[in-house]
């Protein structure tokens, strides 16, 4: 049985694709189209899917959409009668769209197979499910675990934006939801956009800044915006608002409230944006936390499997963890919307094809993440000579694993593109770029020079998995970026007076430990561990770099710049390899040096080509 799940048409458009109950495949649209979050029908996404399962869509039993648009559009119908008359403008706006195209989902969904792939797609073997339901499948499901809490917190679905759920075997069972408008996730982005930042990307940004800035604001969030229940359960005070009937997430009352209007994207960031980011951290930690014990009590199980948006907030989740709530916490690598259409595919793999499901408590069914395209040594070799770059192959690993180690230890910038790409938001080794931890500038020049992003935002450690505990206060596998754990305090170095009265940006001066380009200003790191069996190369890697420098972490950060989707094919890697600073490129087993590549033409501007997120 061959089952395609589809995630499209709101943001991180994706592809799944299951053989019987084993992941085959799995990608976001934007890594093809490299347009990022593209919303698209994921034509490029299918397809390579089909192609890494050797079939064609006719084999395909059945394929499975993400959401409930007929239930969404109950929803949207409800806000318009709940927030009338100030829903008026959204309903001449959006009605009309769904009139004519959304509420007919399947009948869409079938002309863009039919016009994109050309390929008549019966009706029949179109299924979906709800948006909740896909995300808990795809944590549950992927899960190790044959018995598991799994708590979903995002922006909304249909209507609810936070489920909890029991999973058993091959069953999901709700025990509990909270519903629209009152959502954390819509909170953490109405405080992501008031900062100045992009919803549904700067996310990320917010969790990074927050070490920086002082809890001020947490009392003000939970005494005026939004109320928090001893249970986890909360509700939001829609008086400062906008979200729910339009384009802008927060209004007058809102600003009022913090005493300044919104920041204007790409100014200065002050300590007023760090002190509000580190308040919404706090409270949403606290709603994690409270939730999760929530889901202790209720469900009367030892694991916990997180999937939604706010999942990735790997902070939450490393409080979570050192709550010590649960025995166990599994989070799906792609936890966002793209991580969809591996649920749906799933969810109908066993709740409605019966399909029985073997869990060991150990290993999860993900492969490491690695589920997107990879390239054969001639793929590589005919692009490179197509633009007459200049490079060394080597046919010998070790002597290739020689070269790329010392260029670490140099304090090079390392492109490293390898096998399979992963499928989520993080790379994991084979779309990244690499540098040396225990260098004092390697965080400035990544961020300014290579990714043209902010100074304050953080790097991840890569770290091999026997020697987590080495480096960090944590012995758990980490292998999808998504748990923050502080360094071990024989290795950080102790601030002096001075630099303890240094507040926002300042305090990115001080070295903080023995490896400070992973090092965040709270004594941190979003740590990810390396395992052999599902990475080799890249293990083999920071094991020749530890051999050389008594290392055992190298910075990983997504091999992209600003704006721009996590690389691809050799093409985009080398691409953007040659618009940054970097100054070595590893494509599979070619090694090429900056400074003999020659002008790359008819390149564009990536600034005009990727919106700034």
């Amino acid at each position: 049985m061959y089952i395609l799940g589809v995630s499209a048409y709101y943001h991180d458009s994706a592809a799944a694709i299951l053989r019987n109950d084993e992941i085959i495949a799995a990608a976001q649209e934007e890594r093809f189209t490299r347009i990022k979050q593209d919303s698209g029908f994921p034509k490029n996404a299918i397809l390579y899917c089909l192609a890494e399962a050797g079939i064609s869509l006719d084999q395909v039993d059945a394929i499975v959409f993400y959401d409930d648009p007929s239930l969404k559009f109950k929803r949207i119908l409800k806000t318009y009668v709940n927030f009338f008359p100030k829903s008026l403008p959204f309903v001449f706006k959006s009605l009309p769209i769904w009139l004519t195209k959304k509420l007919y989902w399947k009948s869409n969904l079938i002309q863009s197979f039919r016009q994109e792939l050309g390929v008549d797609v019966p009706k029949e073997k179109i299924k979906n499910t709800t948006h909740h339901h896909s995300h808990a499948a795809s944590a549950f499901y992927s899960s190790p675990f044959n018995k598991a809490a799994v708590l979903v917190l995002d922006g909304v679905g249909e209507f609810e934006t936070t489920t909890l759920w029991k999973g058993e075997g091959n069953k999901l069972t709700k025990i509990e939801s909270v519903e629209f408008p009152h959502s954390i996730g819509l909170l953490y982005s109405a405080i992501t956009s008031y900062i100045g930042f992009k919803v549904n990307s700067g996310e990320y940004k917010v969790m990074g800044l927050a070490p920086y800035g002082r809890p001020k604001y947490v009392d003000l969030i939970k005494n005026e915006i939004v109320n928090v229940s001893e249970d986890g359960t909360f509700q939001l005070d829609m008086d400062y608002f906008d979200f729910p009937f339009a384009n802008h997430m927060t209004n007058t009352k809102f600003h009022k409230l913090f005493g300044r209007p919104p920041r204007e994207p790409e100014t200065e960031i002050s300590q007023f944006e760090m002190d509000v980011a580190r308040s919404i951290q706090d409270v949403t930690e606290e709603i994690v936390i409270k939730l999760a014990r929530s889901a202790k009590k209720l469900s009367g199980l030892e694991n916990i499997c997180l999937a939604g948006g706010v999942a990735l907030n790997c902070v939450a989740n490393g409080k979570l963890l050192r709550e010590n709530i649960f025995n166990n916490i599994w989070i799906q690598p792609a936890a966002g919307d793209a991580g969809g259409a591996l649920g749906a595919a799933q969810w109908y793999c066993y709740e409605e094809a019966g399909n029985p499901r073997v869990a060991d408590d150990k290993s999860d069914s993900m492969k490491g993440s690695y589920l997107g395209p990879s390239f054969s040594k001639t793929d590589i070799a005919e692009y490179l000579d197509s633009v007459d770059a200049v490079y060394t192959y080597y046919d010998d690993f070790s002597s290739l694993l020689d070269c790329v180690s010392d260029g670490l230890a140099d304090e090079k910038v390392i492109g490293w593109h390898q096998g399979r790409m992963e499928f989520g938001p993080r790379s994991l080794g084979n779309r990244s770029i690499l540098g040396d931890p225990r260098s004092q500038k390697m965080q400035t020049v990544m961020n300014l020079k290579i990714k043209y992003r902010e100074s304050f935002r953080p790097f991840a450690p890569s770290v091999l998995r026997e020697k987590v505990s080495d480096y960090f206060q944590i012995d758990v596998d980490s292998p999808y970026m998504l748990l923050v754990a502080p360094i071990k305090e024989d290795l950080t170095i102790k601030m002096s007076e001075e630099e303890q009265n240094l507040f926002g940006i300042e305090q990115l001066r001080v070295n903080r430990s023995t490896i400070p380009a992973v090092t965040h200003v709270d004594y941190s790191a979003r740590i990810q561990t390396v395992h052999p069996e599902t990475n080799s190369r890249y293990y083999s890697l920071i094991k020749a770099f530890e051999e050389k420098t008594g290392c055992s972490v190298v910075v990983n950060t997504s091999f992209n710049v600003r704006g721009e989707p996590i690389v691809c094919t050799p093409e985009d890697s080398y691409r953007c390899f040659m618009r940054t600073e970097m100054d070595i490129l590893v494509i599979g087993d070619y090694v090429l040096l900056k400074e003999n590549q020659p002008k790359l033409e008819n390149d564009t501007n990536w600034k005009e080509e990727f919106q700034l997120d």
